[in-house]
């Protein structure tokens, strides 16, 4: 049995363009016009999800998938930074965002750190591996992340080490409790 996972990062958001941390925001004029030119090139799979947020279930919708939200794909909870542009947080209190992007089990904002996010989607992905579906998930970049930190093996601290832009797709296999990357950051119809 293998599972395949095909993630979807959200499209562009007023937060995203101007470098905030989210909230529940929907998505802006460019990224909704650009998720439904892109419906045209989806795929079928066995099941659909996404992550509970607005901007997520807009992404999917406007790309023409009935999926449905699954609370553990949450966004990561940026605590009192939630929308917040980072370089006002960074100027505010810049020993706290540098220990947050140095220490993946930081989190100065009272959130969730990246380290207990990147576990979430750990679990997330564990019972996934046993399935022998084809999944269409449609979610945020640091899930994303999270997600190819875990099927990597590789340390939390390259979660930074990853960008993930707004619609872009990111195919995973997973086997016999293993997980693969098998493309990240394409272009929706070119992965």
């Amino acid at each position: 049995m293998t599972a395949h996972l095909i993630l979807i990062c959200q499209a562009s958001t007023d937060a995203v363009r101007r470098s905030a941390f989210p909230a529940d925001e929907p998505l802006d004029r460019q990224g909704l016009a650009r998720a439904t030119a892109l419906a045209k090139h989806m795929e079928a799979a066995d099941r659909y999800r996404t992550s509970p947020e607005l901007r997520t279930r807009q992404t999917a919708e406007a790309l023409g998938l009935e999926a449905a939200p699954l609370p553990m794909l949450r966004d990561c909870d940026y605590g009192e930074w939630t929308g917040f542009k980072f370089e006002d947080v960074l100027a505010r209190d810049p020993e706290a965002v540098s220990k947050w992007l140095r220490d993946p089990a930081a989190a100065p904002h009272g959130g969730e750190s990246i380290l207990a996010m990147i576990e979430r989607v750990a679990d997330w992905l564990e019972a996934e591996a046993s399935l022998d579906y084809k999944s269409i998930v449609v979610t945020h970049a640091s899930i994303i992340r999270a997600a190819i930190v875990y099927a990597l093996e590789a340390t939390a601290k390259s979660f930074w080490r990853i960008d993930i832009a707004p619609l872009t797709v990111t195919r995973l296999s997973g086997r016999d409790g293993r997980w693969n990357v098998t493309s990240a950051g394409c272009a929706i119809g070119m992965s």
